[in-house]
């Protein structure tokens, strides 16, 4: 019985190992093609996921933010159109013989944002220098021979107003809360084009040297800015006012525009309504950049009986900080001069021969 049992057995357990084998080389031919249907349904569970937000309030919500922003924020802004009297030829022969000079004009045409309901327009300064007229268009069609309040060259800012009240106005935001990578949208009228709108990203903050002007820092847009475009608001995606368009590399949009943070903007705005125009602090020092490897900012000169002089500051001075702000360029120091109220008593922190100094200023009124 053993002996008949033994090879009985030993076929049991060929016949149990060819069928796991089976099994095992059937599962290896299936596998591949059960976690491709696998990966193919959960790919396509995605997709109607997808499709399903895309449809619903997820995507549908940006959607209409686009298609709302334009609605919001476009009855604020406005079609300025600058006229200039032109010398030419004709003028110079007609002085000659004591005859009226003609009346040859160039136009500007540029963008403008209302920022208070009785009239009061806000754009870049180099829109109506030296103007003989401006006109503004509103929304609706209506137009208006613009009054202009004042202007700040060092900011490329001014203020105009027109008779007119119950405007669709604009409301300010806060630049300084603007990160790198924000979605913002440009509104304006290039090449005449009216209420264009156009959108991008924030793509740098604090923007230094891209003009003459040591009083301007920009936001950096990729935003499409194009000539016309320039005064016109850059908003967020509430609708508020971040910056206003101001400048372009090169002649033509490529990729790279620029804004006046809309809290100088503000300032510029408010000081220009109170006065008529904008006051700076003074300190009466001569800056200049301090070399490489070397942060802080070089004091060139100091003017007699100047706020810096009455401070101890001297010529050769490395100041390094301003009212506990850190400064390593000249630009970053005069900006944050124009922000101090005049009067105030300042901090400054300067290394004078290798030795760490601080000092107290009052900051004094800038001559005009």
């Amino acid at each position: 019985m053993s002996g008949r049992a033994d090879p009985e057995a030993a076929a049991n357990r060929r016949t149990l190992l060819l069928a796991a084998g089976l099994v095992v080389l059937v599962g290896l031919i299936a596998w591949p093609s059960f976690v491709g249907r696998m990966h193919y349904a959960r790919t396509r569970a995605e997709i109607a996921a997808i499709r399903d937000a895309a449809a619903g309030a997820e995507l549908s919500s940006v959607g209409k933010l686009f298609t709302t922003l334009p609605k919001l924020i476009g009855p604020a802004v406005v079609n300025v159109t600058s006229k200039r009297r032109v010398s030419s030829i004709a003028d110079e022969i007609a002085a000659l013989r004591g005859l009226a000079p003609g009346r040859v004009t160039d136009e500007e045409v540029g963008s403008g944002v209302i920022v208070a309901g009785d009239g009061v327009i806000v754009t870049n300064y180099h829109v109506v220098a030296n103007s003989e007229e401006i006109d503004v268009t509103l929304a609706d069609g209506r137009r208006f021979t613009a009054a202009l309040v004042g202007a700040d060259a060092a900011t490329d800012l001014a203020v105009l107003r027109i008779e007119a009240r119950d405007l669709p106005t604009a409301a300010w935001g806060d630049s300084d809360t603007v990160e790198v990578g924000e979605m913002v949208w440009a509104i304006g009228n290039p090449f005449g084009l009216d209420r264009t709108i156009t959108y991008g990203i924030v793509s740098a903050v604090g923007r230094r040297g891209v003009l003459d002007s040591p009083y301007q820092e920009f936001l950096q847009t990729d935003a499409s800015i194009n000539p016309g475009s320039s005064g016109g608001p850059l908003v967020d995606v509430h609708g508020r006012v971040m910056g206003i368009t101001t400048a372009i590399v090169g002649k033509d949009y490529s990729g790279i525009g620029f804004a006046i943070p809309s809290n100088t903007a503000r300032t510029v705005t408010q000081a220009i309504l109170e006065s008529g125009y904008v006051e700076r602090g003074y300190l009466g020092m001569a800056l200049r950049s301090s070399g490489p490897n070397v942060f802080g900012v070089m004091v060139a000169a100091v003017e007699p009986r100047s706020p810096a002089a009455l401070a101890g500051i001297e010529p050769g001075d490395l100041i390094v900080s301003f009212d506990g702000e850190p400064v390593g360029e000249p630009t970053a120091l005069v900006l944050e001069l124009t922000r101090t109220p005049i009067g105030s008593m300042v901090s400054i922190d300067i290394v004078r021969d290798g030795k760490p100094i601080a000092v107290t200023v009052q900051v004094g009124r800038r001559p005009r």
